[in-house]
This record gives structure tokens, sequence and C-alpha cells, in this order.
């Protein structure tokens, strides 16, 4: 570890030439991936990787610099570097460094780095396994991929901040494919959290493979979705793949600064139903996106986006943060140590509502209901999006019908949420990796059933 007189020294040097404000960001980073293809291992890998990431700020302009040499040398030649890109600021940090306290700690159960490799081997196959054995004739490919990173992060910055955190971070996830005569489906599923590999104690293995190979097979003998403008119901184990895309971007503040966001000079307005509140909480334990502080070394806490339909803030982090003459409120994220700290969401939701879930179906009447969102794409500057459905239901007389496949959903993000009519009273994440200026992040996201008056459902079985 770098001790703390030499970080000092560090900063004194980023400062050496101006600036207003410098930090620095050290990262030593263990992490493991299995791959399984066909049947068979087809790879495994682990690695260590360490570095430090040198940021000094004059003005609106930034200098940036990374090296993976950690010691003193290397760091006082990466901070001497940067400076000289910087000019102007009166280059003052603070003579002391004092560490911060977590917003919120993590409990973990089993650190994936002392687990053995024959163990989570082990749970590959195990996964690979049940989804082959839901249907041996149907399923054809079988891929699992199995991921875990244990991330032991420092940041000091001239305030005076110092702060250390461990990130512990296990995913799974199985992706099926099944074939019939000519039709051919996929079905996937994935688990991940802020846990060790007690994840996959509490959600095994066999489980996350015969969801996904489940779904496969259940797609083959689905109806193709039909056509046209219908009320939609998106159910909670739907996951937020909505509310992220079509609307948790936009509330980044740098795109709402550069302009390319709908939601841009509208705190206070009104900009969602007034059953709908969006949520961003880095503090969630378990969930793939939480953190206790964010990579500028700001306290993650839980920022109220959209109270009853009314925009309250944005998601900043401290670039953002000082030219609005706000405080950064714990979003400001890296992939690693390589990257600049961007605005970015951690665990981003619908709230909960009151309403019954299965109440809200029957009072759909007609309609579709999505049980599981697929990719898709979205426009942040207007907020229109296309997204596919993963599973789906066509909803008649206020009861499920047959699956469905080949829906997509299309709308307008800000459009959608003023048109929420119901919002139960449950809560379904699902994870990701959010990519966003070539770095990605661990996110999750989630919603309640939702109600949405009408979408354009584009499908290949009008008329039928």
């Amino acid at each position: 570890m770098v001790e703390k007189t030499v970080i000092q020294e560090v900063l004194q040097q980023a400062m050496s030439r101006g600036g207003d404000f410098a930090d620095i960001f050290i990262e030593y980073r263990r992490a493991t991936g299995i791959g399984c293809e066909d049947g068979k291992i087809e790879r495994i890998h682990s690695g260590i990787e360490n570095g430090a990431g040198i940021r000094v700020l004059s003005g609106d302009n930034t200098a940036y610099g990374y090296t993976n040499d950690l010691s003193r040398e290397g760091l006082v030649e990466a901070a001497r570097i940067v400076s000289h890109a910087v000019s102007g600021g009166q280059g003052e940090i603070n003579p002391e460094l004092r560490q911060l306290e977590p917003s919120v700690t993590f409990n973990i159960g089993r650190m994936p780095d002392k687990v053995n490799t024959d163990d989570k081997v082990k749970a590959v196959k195990a996964a690979d396994e049940a989804a082959r054995a839901v249907d041996r004739d149907k399923i054809k490919q079988v891929m699992v991929g199995y991921g875990d990173v244990v991330q032991n992060i420092i940041m000091a910055n001239s305030n005076g901040e110092y702060v250390e955190e461990e990130r512990v971070r296990t995913r799974l996830m199985v992706q099926a494919i099944a074939a019939e005569g000519a039709i051919i489906q996929t079905g996937y599923e994935a688990v991940g959290s802020h846990s060790g590999f007690e994840l996959l104690e509490r959600k095994r293995p066999e489980e996350i493979g015969a969801a996904a190979a489940k779904r496969a097979v259940q797609m083959l003998t689905a109806k193709p979705a039909p056509a046209g403008k219908m009320p939609v119901v998106l159910a909670g184990e739907a996951g937020g793949t909505m509310v992220h895309e079509a609307c948790g971007h936009g509330l980044e503040a740098d795109l709402v600064q550069k302009g390319l966001s709908v939601y841009a000079g509208k705190i206070g307005q009104k900009v969602a139903a007034d059953c709908v509140t969006v949520v961003d909480d880095a503090t969630i334990q378990d969930q793939y996106g939480s953190y206790s502080f964010d990579d500028e070394g700001v306290p993650s806490r839980k920022v109220v986006l959209i109270e009853n339909g009314v925009l309250k803030d944005f998601l900043y982090d401290r670039i953002t943060a000082r030219k609005e003459g706000v405080e950064p409120n714990g979003h400001g994220r890296r992939e690693s140590y390589q990257h600049k700290p961007i605005p970015r969401m951690g665990n981003t939701y619908i709230a909960a509502g009151t309403e019954d879930p299965q109440k809200i179906i029957r009072e759909t009447g007609n309609g579709l209901l999505v049980t599981k969102m697929g990719g898709g794409q979205v426009n942040t500057t207007t907020g229109d999006f296309v997204f596919d459905v993963a599973e789906g239901f066509l909803i008649t007389g206020g009861e499920v019908g047959p699956m469905v496949r080949g829906a997509t959903l299309t709308g307008n993000g800000p459009e959608v949420l003023n048109i929420v009519e119901a919002v139960g009273n449950d809560l379904g994440f699902t994870i990701g990796t959010c990519g966003k200026d070539g770095q990605g992040v661990p996110v999750s996201d989630a919603q309640p059933t939702l109600k949405i008056r009408e979408l354009v459902v584009g499908g290949t079985g009008h008329g039928e």
C-alpha cells in the first residue's frame, strides 16, 4: 500500500504549478473470469492490476494522467507530468490527510479470492448442466460466464480528504439457445451483487441455468407478437432497463450541462406522473451497483431524482457540481485508474407503489405484459427509445394469456413517465455493465410493476 506521506507528496507535486483541486485514485484489483461453451470450460483467467490516476482541476480545465508504477518515484513523476498541463489557481493543499468514514459498509461472507478455482468451475458446470437438462433435444447451446473482482482503493485529495474502500463483486450469467425446426430462440439470466461467493449459495447456479433455458424453450412455441398501440404492463421481474436507459442517463449532470438531456433546465418542474418517484441509491446492501464511496471519495447516499413526478436533482461528480455551485452527491465513477471519473448511475429504480401487481393486470383488460426486457437503444437528447422484449405475454380480458415473441417497445422516456397509470408494491432488480464514454461500470436497476397507458408495440403477428 502507498503510505500517506507519499500521497501527500504526490498531491503537492500535482499542485506545484497551480490548480484549484487535485486528487489521486490508487487501485489494487484482483479478478477471476471463467467461461464455458458447448459444455467445456473454454477459459479461466485471473489477474492482478495495480495503478494510480492523478488529476488536477484548474477552472474548467482538467489534467489527468495514470501510471502502474506505485513506487514513490513513479507516482511523483506522474504528478509532475500532470502538473505541467495546469496554469492558474493557487495550488494550495491541506497540510494533513484526514480519513473519512463510510456512509455504509457491506458484509462479505466468502471472499472470492479465497475460494478455490475448482469450486468456481463446479458452479459454472452446474449452471451449464442444469440448462441442458431442461430439454436435451431443444437446447442447442449454453454459454456460462462467471466473474469476481476484489478492488482495494485509496483516494485522497488536496482538501485533505483520505478514503480507503474494499469492493467485492461476484456475478454469474447464463445464455441458452433453443431451436426447433427453423425457429431459434434465446434465454438469458444473470445474478450479481456487491458480495462474495456466498451469492451462489443464495442463488444457486442450477436455478440460474434452468431459468435461462426454460425461457428459451418456452419462446419456441410463443405466438408472434401483435403490432400496434396498446396498454403495456411492465412486471417487476422485467427489471429496470426502461428507467436506466430512457430516464437515468438523461439525469446525469454532464449530459444535462451539455444540453444533451431532455431534463435540462427542468428542476422543480413536473416531468412524470404523480405516482412516479425515481431514485438512485448506491448504499443498498447486496446490489451490484453499490459502493461506500464513489470514485472521487465522496460518500454514497440515496438521491431522489424525481419525487411524485417533480424533477428534484441530478447525478453529480465533483466537476459538474462545481459548475453548478452544488455539493457532489456521490456519482463520480470510473472503470479503473486509467479513466477519469464522470457522472454515472449506481442502483437506479422507480420506487415501489401501493398497488397489487395482479390487480394491475386484471384492470388492464387487453394489452401486453412484459416479464423480461431485452436490449435497446435510446437517444438521451430526445428521450426516444426502442427496446426488445425478451419475454412477454398477451393480456386478454384481464388475464395473462399466451406468450409472444418478437415484440419491441417504442416510445419516449419522459412521455412514458407521464402516462404511468399504476405502480405496484413490488420491486425487481436486474444487473448490468453500463457503458459511457468508452468505460463500463457495474450497475443495478429496478422497477415495480408499472401500467403504461399506451406504447407502440412492434411485432409480426398483426392481424392474427
